[in-house]
């Protein structure tokens, strides 16, 4: 009986921290639910019926929005388009800010100044940023006009006007915007590592290469999994940037999931055409997300649960 009483106080110790935890999860899985999963079952809804967002709800069709949506070759453009930012940005974007998170992580004057200058630019809102580089890149102006005084005149292009062109225009402006984010991001990670353990690298015969190759990227491995994670998902939702600078013109060529989804529900009244690009759009980023967490996440977030249960 005495052994009985320690085990009934453990038990209901257990209960009242489950119901501490939950009590204190309600508040944000209500929001949760109010805010995410009800609008996505309302946009699933509508998405099954030819509807204007005025009218009631009666004229049902199935899937055909989203037959028609998969078969309509601007929308297939605006995917094309997406995962063509998603490829960009894991090729070119992460790799420099992570080669500059590197180079500001050595000590040398000044080098918080240029921490906060390259940061800078993610700090601006995505409509002034889409202004001011929309005004700069029109023909004549500012960066027209700096090529032409620079002997550079063969290079002026018709920056936001040319079709094969406007979505890699599009691409270095995002990645002004956005470097800086994953830059400190990943200097987080790099100040995250010992330098006793590439000081023994050193010490042991390895090149700072190797140093690099073997020690320090495993070690930031989990901040570089994130940053690529962040810039996939964010790929996958460009919307404002995009349709302040061009509003996915020329013909469509640098059309978006969400701008296109944005045009068939409220440009064209098509709520329910325009549902069906939703859940569309919401099922690409699921797929992302789940597989991410899948096949490369999963030993981080095991290991974090590992150390937080030992």
């Amino acid at each position: 009986m005495a052994a009985a009483l320690p085990r009934s106080r453990e038990r209901s110790r257990q209960i009242s921290t489950r119901l501490t935890i939950g009590l204190f999860l309600l508040p944000a899985l209500a929001l949760y639910l109010v805010f995410v999963i009800a609008p996505v079952i309302q946009a699933a809804h509508f998405s099954l019926y030819k509807w204007n967002g005025l009218q009631p709800l009666t004229d049902f069709i199935g899937i055909k929005n989203y037959q028609v949506a998969l078969a309509n070759d601007a929308f297939r453009t605006a995917i094309a388009n997406n995962l063509l930012i998603v490829v960009l940005s894991l090729g070119l974007q992460i790799p420099f800010s992570l080669g500059l998170a590197v180079l500001l992580n050595r000590r040398f004057p000044g080098r918080a100044v240029f921490r906060l200058l390259f940061f800078l630019p993610y700090v601006l809102s995505e409509a002034i940023t889409g202004i001011v580089f929309r005004l700069m890149l029109q023909p004549g102006s500012l960066v027209d006009s700096a090529l032409t005084s620079a002997g550079l005149g063969g290079w002026v292009q018709d920056w936001m006007g040319d079709e094969t062109l406007v979505m890699f225009t599009l691409f270095v402006i995002i990645s002004w915007k956005y470097f800086g984010f994953h830059m400190v991001l990943l200097l987080a990670g790099l100040q995250g590592i010992p330098h006793e353990i590439e000081e023994a690298a050193l010490i042991d015969g390895a090149g700072r290469r190797q140093v690099f190759r073997y020690v320090t990227l495993p070690l930031i491995g989990p901040t570089l999994r994130v940053s690529v994670f962040l810039s996939m998902i964010g790929s996958l939702q460009l919307f404002d940037m995009v349709w302040v600078m061009t509003g996915g013109g020329p013909l469509h060529a640098s059309n978006t999931m969400a701008i296109s989804m944005f045009k068939a529900g409220f440009k064209a009244t098509q709520m329910g055409y325009g549902s069906a690009q939703a859940v569309i759009l919401f099922l690409f980023g699921l797929i992302v997300a789940l597989a991410y967490q899948r096949f490369v996440l999963r030993r981080d977030t095991e290991g974090a649960l590992t150390m937080s249960a030992g």
